[in-house]
């Protein structure tokens, strides 16, 4: 596939789809640390061009990581509902965000469509969307959740409490879970990135955080995003 595009004068190319949404990507410092992003205003918005006029099945075809190397790319791909896929697959990203941004379109729609979606699709569309653009087309879409608590209603508002500690004090992290929630924060999740991804330390934040939405019945839950 020839992914390139004449832009004020200047001929952008790109050499794969990997490298098209990540210069197509807004920027940031991650991604220029790593050298994959895009290295001017123009070079971003010829990638967006280019990415506009790519087919979903083109998207599908070329994962960013491979099928044979990943589980997660074979456990997405191998869910897509093909019919409706199917539906789908000749549409370029442009138009897949046309669709998500019309006014016909329903939350029903684009439920309907999710199952034949990839990782892929879902970002490359979203590297095509501004802000106000995102909210149009996410808010056609409800996810009532139930727990401790229910979230996704229309009109509500709900927010993390994040209080991490350099040192994944017990203590420290306690007192910013009280701060915390006295400003009304925290109703989606109590949730802690630690330092310390230990086992130990993760069941240490875990007990601790749910020892205080026990004793003070906070309508919450808690959360300790370590990795595995």
């Amino acid at each position: 596939m020839l992914l390139r595009t004449k832009l004020f004068g200047h001929t952008y190319e790109f050499a794969d789809i990997k490298d098209l949404l990540a210069k197509a990507n807004e920027e940031k410092s991650g991604d220029q640390q790593a050298g994959i992003a895009a290295r001017s205003a123009a070079e971003r918005v010829a990638a967006r061009h280019v990415l506009a006029e790519v087919p979903l099945s083109a998207l599908r075809e070329n994962p960013v990581v491979p099928y044979d190397e990943d589980e997660v790319t074979r456990a997405i791909d191998d869910a897509v509902n093909e019919r409706i896929y199917d539906e789908i697959k000749g549409w370029t990203v442009g138009d897949f965000r046309e669709w998500l941004l019309s006014n016909k379109t329903t939350s029903a729609d684009i439920r309907r469509i999710s199952n034949a979606l990839t990782g892929e699709m879902v970002a490359g569309v979203t590297k095509l969307m501004g802000n106000l653009d995102l909210v149009v087309a996410a808010r056609k879409i409800r996810v009532v959740t139930h727990n401790a608590n229910t979230m996704g209603l229309p009109g509500t508002l709900a927010s993390r409490l994040q209080p991490n500690h350099p040192t994944d004090s017990v203590d420290g992290i306690r007192a910013a879970v009280y701060e915390g929630l006295s400003f009304g924060s925290g109703d989606s999740v109590i949730g802690i990135n630690p330092s310390d991804d230990t086992v130990g330390s993760v069941s240490r934040l875990l007990e601790m955080t749910w020892d205080v939405i026990d004793k003070w019945e906070v309508p919450t839950q808690n959360c300790v995003l370590a990795h595995v």
